[in-house]
This record gives structure tokens, C-alpha cells and sequence, in this order.
């Protein structure tokens, strides 16, 4: 299947190269430049294209250049419309005018994508519940993705916000590292994670990239290290397990989906709710927003979820809910008596942009009746 899509992505990454350069072949200062000898114009502004791509793709990486392009494409495309519709009405748009216009509208609309990717933003939620008296601070750190927007070193910055909110629980709910994060970035994140001072803990459940798609070997480090360095810093890590706070409280942390599908298996969410106490509150963290109807039936109160980094760009925002893959792309909802909360991230995979929605840290405020 990823074989098929990588031709795929390939594939129209050249239709979209050929489209441009055939439209900027059509500028005046190309046509000037070439002396309206046609083959020359789009063989030049493919070569141009072509080495801008391969300058994003050193710079970043080949998904976001690729991102970058195909964005150009539909602001194009856009352009080529607006000039077709004004056709219609008699006008004649300047063909230049609107090729420049998609470039300028392109590079402001990734510009904002960027700064959303990397000005990390607190989002506040307050429920309430009968389970309890007083009140509970609960902070989410989901899809950090240690090397892409920040390093493990730069993880600080976002420990002393996080500090200063006075937490009485952090959740850290998956991909907080990857196959690309160095192991010097691994080591510092978790000594990040150490620095956190939360009353009653931090807690840790694995996400799909934690244990890496690939062979341990090409990470530099191995899970079990990453593992030890998580422990060795006070992390309390739950894989289908119940943590009891007190007498009021339990933190539940699933296996990911993931490990299911690699036949590593995982409980249901009834099974592993079964043995609680309901008069507790529960406080379960998955990774991925996939499973909320078990869930709410086995009883959980809150169920906390990253995954899905807000539905990464616009086009494609509802595109897991659509497919099944995800019950909700980001957000709050409440189904039965569990509320269900989907963060968007505090960075991303791989890619430098977000369109739709800012990254996150999530602070939860519960207040006891």
C-alpha cells in the first residue's frame, strides 16, 4: 500500500511540475528571455521549478518540499480559474498578474501555516464532575515529535509554561519521539519530562512513531532505552494499565491501535475498565481518536487523544472522519457521560506547516461538585 502511494505522490508532484512550468512558461519576461520559442520557455521553467524543489527538499526534508509545491499548484489552479471566469465576462486578465498573485498568495498562505506549526499556544477546556470535591488540573502534551519543530533541549521552553500552570497531572499521550528523533534529542526530552512538576505525576502512553516504523537500528537508540530514560526520570508509563490517585481518581492508559495492528495486541476498553471502580473519576488516555463509542460505554469520564495534529492542513481536515480512521479530528465532544478531548499537538510529523489550527499544549480544568 505505501508503495502505491509514494508512485502516487510522485506522480502528481510531476503533473504539478509540468503544470507550472508550462503556465510560467506563458510570462512575458520568459517569452522575452526565450524569444517565444515555446520548448525552450517550459524546459527552462521546469529546470527552475525542479531546482527550487530540490533546494526545499534539502532545506526541510522531501514531504514538506512536496507540500510546498502542491500547494503552488492549487493557488495556481485558482488563478487559472479566477482568469477563465473573467474571460467569460469579457475581460481580459493579465496572465502575469495572476501567476504572480498565486505565487505571493501562496508564500503568505504557508507563511501563516508556519507560524501555526511553531508558535505553540495553551487551549483551556473546564469540565465538571460529582466524582470528586475541589478541583483538577490536568495538562496534555500530545505529538511533540522531539527534531521537528524543536529540539529535546527546546522542550524546556514549554516544561516552564507548563510549570508555572501549576499541573496536578501531566498526560503525555503518544508520538512523543519518532524514527527521526537523534538520540541526543531523545535523552533531553525525557530529562525534560523529569523537570515537570506535577502533584500527582507525569504519565506516558505510546503512540504509533514511539517504537518507530523501521528498524531500531537506524534511530541510533533502542525502545528499551527510551524506556529506561523515561523511568529514570519519574515518567509512570502505562500500556493497558490502571494507575489509582488517591480515592477519587484512576489514569488508564491504552496500547495504541497500532500495537493491535502489528498483532501485539491490546484490551478493549471494557475489559480494561471492567475491575474500576465507576464511583472513581477516570481519566483514560489514548492515542489515537479512534475508539470513542467503547469507551464511553466501558465508563471512562475523560478520554484524552492527539494523533490526528488537528487535520494537518485544510483540504484534508476531515478526511480520518470521513474514511473511519478517526471519530474526531480535534476538539471537545461528549458522548453518554465521557467527555472526549483530541489535541492537535504541541509540534508534527515531519511536516513544517499546519493550516487550520495552531499547535497546542491542552490544560484541562476539572471542578468537583
Amino acid at each position: 500500500m505505501w508503495y502505491a502511494i509514494i508512485l502516487i505522490v510522485l506522480a502528481v508532484t510531476l503533473a504539478g511540475l509540468l503544470y507550472l512550468s508550462f503556465r510560467a512558461a506563458r510570462l512575458p519576461v520568459v517569452r522575452k528571455l526565450t524569444r517565444d520559442r515555446r520548448w525552450l520557455a517550459r524546459t527552462l521553467c521546469l529546470l527552475g521549478y525542479g531546482v527550487l524543489l530540490a533546494l526545499l527538499w534539502r532545506l526541510w526534508n522531501g514531504m514538506n518540499a512536496i507540500v510546498c509545491l502542491l500547494h503552488l499548484v492549487l493557488f495556481q489552479a485558482i488563478a487559472d480559474l479566477v482568469g477563465l471566469v473573467l474571460s467569460k465576462l469579457r475581460r481580459r486578465p493579465r496572465v502575469y498578474g495572476l501567476t504572480w498573485a498565486a505565487l505571493f498568495l501562496c508564500v503568505l498562505y504557508l507563511g501563516a501555516g508556519w507560524h501555526a506549526d511553531h508558535a505553540v499556544r495553551p487551549t483551556f477546556y473546564t469540565l465538571e464532575t460529582d466524582k470528586f470535591q475541589g478541583d483538577l488540573r490536568i495538562v496534555q502534551i500530545a505529538d511533540a515529535h522531539v527534531g521537528t519543530t524543536f529540539s529535546g533541549d527546546g522542550l524546556m521552553r514549554y516544561v516552564n509554561e507548563i510549570n508555572a500552570l501549576g499541573p496536578d497531572v501531566v498526560a503525555v499521550t503518544g508520538d512523543f519521539v519518532d524514527d527521526d528523533t537523534s538520540r541526543e534529542d531523545m535523552l533531553s526530552a525525557c530529562r525534560a519530562l523529569g523537570a515537570l512538576e506535577a502533584r500527582h505525576g507525569v504519565f506516558f502512553v505510546y503512540g504509533n512513531h514511539d517504537k518507530g516504523y523501521y528498524s531500531e537500528g537506524d534511530k541510533g537508540w533502542t525502545d528499551r532505552e527510551f524506556r529506561e530514560s523515561l523511568l529514570q526520570n519519574g515518567v509512570v508509563m502505562l500500556e493497558d494499565q490502571a494507575y489509582p490517585i488517591g480515592d477519587d481518581l484512576y489514569i488508564v492508559g491504552r496500547k495504541d491501535r497500532s500495537q493491535a495492528q502489528r498483532g501485539t495486541g491490546r484490551q478493549t476498553a471494557a475489559d480494561l475498565l471492567s475491575a474500576l471502580d465507576r464511583g472513581r473519576y477516570i481519566l483514560l488516555l489514548d492515542h489515537q481518536p479512534h475508539d470513542f463509542d467503547a469507551e464511553a460505554e466501558a465508563g471512562a469520564d475523560l478520554v484524552l487523544c492527539g494523533h490526528t495534529h488537528g487535520g494537518q492542513f485544510i483540504p484534508i481536515r476531515r478526511v480520518g472522519v470521513w474514511i473511519g480512521e478517526n471519530c474526531r479530528t480535534y476538539g471537545h465532544e461528549r458522548r453518554l457521560r465521557t467527555d472526549f478531548i483530541v489535541s492537535s499537538g504541541i509540534s508534527n510529523w515531519a511536516f513544517r506547516f499546519k493550516t487550520g489550527c495552531f499547535s497546542e499544549y491542552v490544560i484541562v480544568d476539572i471542578h468537583g461538585r
